[in-house]
C-alpha cells in the first residue's frame, strides 16, 4: 500500500517523468500535490497498471490534488542535453507551473538538479512508494501518450498508437524500412547504419 506522504508537517509535490527511454517523441513531467487524506484503491506506480486504470485514474488525480502540472521537452532538446538533463527539466517546468507552491519535492530516481530554494528528496523506485510520486506518474504518462497519438497520425508507419515512442519489435522493423523521422531522438544511436542515411 502506498504511503500518503514523507513528512506530515509541510505540502510535498511528488515528480516522476515518462518516456525517458523511448526512441521517439519528448519527455513529459508531471508534479503532484495530493491531500494528506488522498487515498484511491488503485493508485500504484503506472507502470503497474493497465491503460484503462491509468485513464480512470487521470481525471481523479486532476480533479482531487491540490495542485498538479504536467510539462514536456521535446526531442531536438533531449538530442542537445541528453535524456537526463531533459528529464530534470520537464520536472523543473512541471514544478513552476503549480499554483501552490511545494515546501519539499519527491522525486522519482536517485539523482535530480535542485529547484530553487525547494528542498528535494529522491526516491529510488518512489512511484511505488508515495502515492504523489504515482500520482505524477500517471500523469505523466497518460498526458504523455494522448500526445503520441496524436504524432501517430502524421507518421502511422512506426506504430506509436501501440508502442507510443518505445524500442519494441515493430517500432524497429519500422525504422529499418522508413528510416528516422524528425520525432526519432537521434542522439540515442538507435540504428547506427539508419543514421548515417538520413544525416
Amino acid at each position: 500500500m502506498l504511503q500518503s506522504f514523507f513528512q506530515t508537517q509541510v505540502t510535498e509535490a511528488g515528480c516522476d517523468e515518462a518516456g525517458r527511454g523511448c526512441y521517439a517523441g519528448p519527455v513529459f513531467a508531471a508534479a503532484v500535490i495530493l491531500p494528506k487524506d488522498f487515498h484511491h484503491p488503485i493508485l500504484n506506480d503506472s507502470k503497474q497498471l493497465n491503460e484503462k486504470q491509468r485513464e480512470a485514474l487521470r481525471p481523479i488525480i486532476e480533479k482531487e490534488a491540490m495542485g498538479w502540472a504536467v510539462a514536456a521537452v521535446g526531442v531536438a532538446e533531449i538530442d542537445k542535453i541528453n535524456i537526463l538533463k531533459a528529464s530534470w527539466k520537464a520536472m523543473h517546468l512541471a514544478i513552476a507551473q503549480l499554483q501552490l507552491l511545494p515546501e519539499l519535492l519527491l522525486i522519482d530516481g536517485n539523482r535530480f538538479t535542485p529547484f530553487k530554494n525547494i528542498s528535494h528528496h529522491c526516491i529510488v523506485k518512489g512511484d511505488g512508494i508515495y502515492a504523489s510520486i504515482a500520482a505524477a506518474s500517471v500523469l505523466a504518462k497518460t498526458h504523455r501518450d494522448e500526445y503520441m497519438l496524436t504524432l501517430h497520425q502524421q507518421y502511422p508507419q512506426y506504430g506509436w498508437r501501440n508502442n507510443k515512442g518505445y524500442g519494441t519489435a515493430e517500432h524497429r522493423k519500422a525504422i529499418a524500412q522508413y528510416g528516422l523521422c524528425e520525432h526519432h531522438r537521434k542522439s540515442f544511436n538507435i540504428l547506427p547504419q539508419q543514421l548515417e542515411l538520413k544525416l
